[in-house]
């Protein structure tokens, strides 16, 4: 009985010293990828990166001019809502009105150019856009200092009973990219 036990455990063992040996063997054919595989995976993945670059790149512009349309309606609906303040509380149209508890300095019934007025009223923000005044009439937002050409304007009305004028001239793909 102890000589069978011997032998049997001799036929397990050698079984499993050749399963590991052919098996050892297999997994060293099946290791690795040709030269072959690489240059055509790298080939497509040149190709995919030469075709969505461009494509990259264009909605970046695209996204700026939305940004700045954006800013545009922001400029737009903070004067119309400075004036309708000022209109509802009856006021005169170079008096100040409050808006969320900032003080708004109006010229004709509309937000000033000072970074004080037209600005707070539309809600930017100087760390998301260039603000500056360009005149005592003309606000202009750019959208950041590298792309001071991709910008609008809010003009002052020059006379009480017109509305201001807003130009998004600026907002080209070439002023944009």
């Amino acid at each position: 009985m102890i000589a069978e036990n011997r032998r049997f455990n001799a036929q397990v063992s050698l079984l499993f010293l050749r399963k590991s040996i052919t098996g050892d063997k297999m997994k060293k054919q099946e290791s690795g990828f040709t030269l072959i595989e690489l240059v055509v995976v790298i080939t497509i993945l040149g190709l995919l990166a030469a075709t969505a670059l461009p494509k990259f790149a264009a909605l970046q512009t695209e996204a700026r001019i939305a940004k700045m349309n954006g800013a545009l309606a922001s400029l737009k609906a903070g004067a119309t809502l400075a004036h309708s303040i000022q209109l509802t509380q009856q006021l005169a149209a170079s008096a100040s009105v409050t808006m969320e508890g900032s003080v708004i300095p109006m010229a004709n019934g509309f937000p000033t150019t000072d970074l004080t007025s037209i600005p707070v009223a539309a809600g930017l923000d100087a760390n998301e856009f260039q603000l500056t005044q360009t005149s005592a009439t003309v606000f202009t937002v750019a959208a950041d200092a590298g792309h001071t050409a991709c910008a609008i304007t809010y003009t002052v009305p020059s006379a009480l009973g017109f509305p201001p004028t807003y130009s998004n001239a600026g907002l080209t793909a070439a002023n944009c990219s």
